[in-house]
């Protein structure tokens, strides 16, 4: 059931399954999950291994379809979209962040941030007006022009995050956005994803990490493919 706490929802989700067949057996990752997330939220989804974190992720970021349920993404019901539906869903309403940052080696950090446009049908100049735009919004203007291995970790990541962005994304899906950087850099990309929340974006950041989901002012846990717990974060860290 959808919590009585979310507003002007974006995202909702209702029985949503997602059966795998594993041999003679079948896999529940998930097994009737209902959701509901409203727009400029900062949500946590934690759970340990096989507790079907993942799967939901990939069913929100539009990467997967489910076995059934119902999913409405800002207005439009994309659970029985084809694969080329919802490509163009994940391009123009989801921007991912990834813990293993995603990068394109070859390419600069202004060409990477550029790239969801190229796939928006965005001209050239336009492309670089705002991938230059978003990068500036991390602080990244002076690296606009080095490529992922003339980087550091946090620097990547915010290239990453720029990415992310550059398309005006409904929601900002993170997985693990931490998972390879030390605690300090940790600690700045979180700096950077509140600056995010408070620009009115939505957050959801997949993790495993207690220390990161304190930051989120929602904490939804799942076990066994379930939602085990929902809560409000009422003292969620703050940086000064």
């Amino acid at each position: 059931m959808a919590n009585s706490f979310v507003k002007d929802e974006i995202i909702k989700i209702v029985g949503i399954k997602k059966y795998y067949k594993v041999g003679n057996q079948i896999v529940k990752a998930l097994d009737g999950v209902d959701l509901a997330i409203g727009k400029n939220e900062y949500v946590a989804i934690m759970g340990p291994s096989g507790s079907g974190k993942s799967t939901l992720m990939n069913i929100l970021g539009c990467l997967d379809s489910p076995t059934d349920g119902l999913y409405v993404l800002n207005g439009t019901d994309v659970s029985k979209m084809d694969d080329n539906q919802l490509a163009e869903v994940r391009n123009n309403e989801i921007g991912f962040i990834f813990q293993s940052f995603n990068l394109l080696p070859r390419y600069t950090a202004l060409d990477n941030v550029a790239l969801p446009l190229i796939y928006s049908g965005k001209g050239k100049t336009e492309r670089e007006r705002r991938a230059k735009e978003s990068l500036s919004n991390v602080d990244l203007e002076d690296r606009m022009h080095h490529r992922p291995n003339e980087l550091s970790g946090g620097q990547r990541q915010r290239v990453a995050v720029a990415r992310a962005l550059v398309n005006n994304p409904a929601i900002i899906l993170a997985d693990e956005p931490t998972g390879n950087l030390d605690s300090k850099t940790s600690i700045d990309i979180m700096k950077l994803f509140e600056e995010i929340y408070s620009r009115g974006n939505t957050i959801i950041v997949v993790t495993h990490e207690e220390d990161i989901a304190k930051h989120a002012r929602r904490v939804v846990r799942l076990r066994d493919g379930l939602v085990e717990s929902d809560e409000i974060n009422n003292n969620p860290i703050h940086y000064s």
